[in-house]
């Protein structure tokens, strides 16, 4: 079920566990094999279930890690209450959109944003996200705006530019093609499938720049937009990070 983007992992053992999981009909049990061609329904008490699980777009300011709080820096989902929630002016007028702090409970980054940086960091309940975001067949893109200096003087030779768009390698293994491109004199913007740590700020040293600021503004059809930093807003109901 997870593989076929149904429902996490997790989802999935307690939809079988509850009896709302049918496979050509039959109850499922939990380890049954499922094979190709078969038809797995599925209870609507399990749909409604997912559709309550929240997804959280923050952007993220400096200062804050990804995941857990690590050398006395707080977790970026310490922002994520109630009183921080942002809502396009057109909506604040309605109370529809707006969440308590026992909804917000188990949310998890799906993705990394190191303390260093800024922009777009999505929080989720749902164990789909996830996996689309970060799982191991993951190719959503995610793009930033960087703002550099070259170390050597001048400006970065367009044979080093070359070298960030596909060349370069991190612990031994090639990195996947990136875009990479001039925004301005001094800002790049780059576009990336892949996450390896640090990997923007690693990448600018092997061809001698020095990363001043880094900012996520996309992730897949997702853009941070008027989002203010420090704030959060939900993730709208006809938005997708994939087609």
């Amino acid at each position: 079920m997870s593989e076929l983007g149904l429902a996490s992992r997790r989802e999935a053992d307690e939809w079988i566990e509850r009896g709302w999981v049918r496979i050509d009909g039959q109850v499922a049990i939990l380890g049954a094999k499922w094979v190709e061609g078969q038809q797995i329904s599925i209870d609507p008490r399990a749909r409604k279930q997912q559709d309550r699980r929240l997804t959280v777009l923050l952007h993220k300011p400096v200062g804050y890690v990804s995941g857990q709080a690590e050398d006395g820096h707080q977790p970026a989902s310490v922002l994520v209450l109630p009183e921080n929630q942002w809502r396009p002016p057109a909506a604040k007028a309605s109370a529809e959109g707006r969440v308590q702090r026992k909804d917000l409970l188990g949310l998890a980054p799906a993705g990394r944003l190191d303390i260093d940086s800024t922009g777009l960091l999505v929080l989720t309940q749902d164990g789909r996200i996830a996996k689309q975001l970060i799982g191991d067949t993951s190719d959503v893109e995610k793009e930033y705006l960087v703002r550099v200096s070259y170390t050597k003087g001048g400006r970065l030779p367009e044979a080093e530019l070359k070298r960030l768009q596909y060349g370069l390698k991190l612990d031994d293994k090639q990195l996947k093609p990136a875009r990479v491109t001039w925004q301005n004199d001094d800002q790049l913007r780059f576009i990336l499938k892949e996450g390896r740590k640090r990997q923007i700020r690693r990448m600018c040293e092997l061809v001698g720049l020095q990363v001043l600021g880094l900012k996520r503004v996309r992730i897949g059809l997702v853009r941070l937009g008027e989002l203010p930093q420090g704030k959060w807003r939900l993730l709208g109901p006809d938005e997708k990070f994939a087609p």
